[in-house]
């Protein structure tokens, strides 16, 4: 493979990269702290992304897209408290055994769409519900200022980029904003979520007065609040 066209496929492959790592580490953090275990530690970050990426490059390799966690499941949690492993590992089972029925699919699209987005409407509050919870329990100070915009800043970036229609946004084309910029001959889109994640990770850096220490504080560390 030409040298330049690797290269090309990489960077545009990294903030997509950036993106799915972000919501799966904030994915895991969310689950921990639901079911009451510490998934950060045990089985760990690296094995879990691990798994992530190399699914994505079998993924890759049969032309289907990338793979990444979803919030969902934190909510179907939350909801049926259902925690056995055993219970996912069917449920895939049974995904995968049914994508090969198309009657099953045209039964799913039967269903009323009030019952879906009634559905749809608890998993995704349920999400932003856990994401609260988890700064509620790590004890972050919004009486200052520095995490006030810290806060604003992620929030705001996320959401207005992917929602706005002179970065690209087209709910009829199915298409989400993004900030693009030009690299030689290869234009890169970062999403919102990537840009909100860079700028939150850079100003928590740089910005004065920040009150956390990485390894004092098992809970902090983990961003989960799990009995011990």
């Amino acid at each position: 493979m030409d040298g330049g066209v690797l290269i090309s496929a990489i960077l545009i492959m990294m903030p997509i990269a950036l993106a799915t790592m972000i919501e799966h580490i904030g994915d895991m953090c969310a689950i921990s702290s639901t079911v009451g275990k510490n998934f950060v530690e045990e089985p760990g970050l690296h094995r879990t992304l691990l798994g992530d990426g190399l699914a994505t490059a079998l993924a890759a390799a049969f032309g289907a897209p990338a793979n990444t966690t979803y919030g969902e499941n934190t909510g179907v949690l939350a909801l049926t408290k259902v925690y056995d492993p055993r219970v996912i590992r069917l449920a895939a089972v049974y995904a995968i055994v049914f994508s090969f029925c198309p009657k099953f699919a045209a039964l799913v699209s039967c269903m009323p769409a009030a019952t879906i987005g009634g559905v749809s409407l608890i998993l995704y509050g349920m999400i932003s519900a856990v994401g609260v919870r988890n700064v509620v329990e790590n004890r972050v100070d919004f009486t200052k200022n520095r995490n006030i915009i810290i806060a604003a800043l992620i929030m705001g970036l996320s959401i207005g980029i992917n929602f706005s229609g002179a970065l690209g946004f087209n709910p009829a084309a199915g298409t989400n904003g993004a900030i693009s910029f030009a690299i030689g001959e290869l234009t890169i889109s970062l999403s919102g979520l990537a840009v909100g994640a860079i700028v939150g990770i850079i100003l928590n850096a740089i910005l004065p007065g920040n009150d956390y220490k990485f390894g004092e504080d098992k809970k902090g560390d983990t961003s989960v609040n799990f009995k011990v």
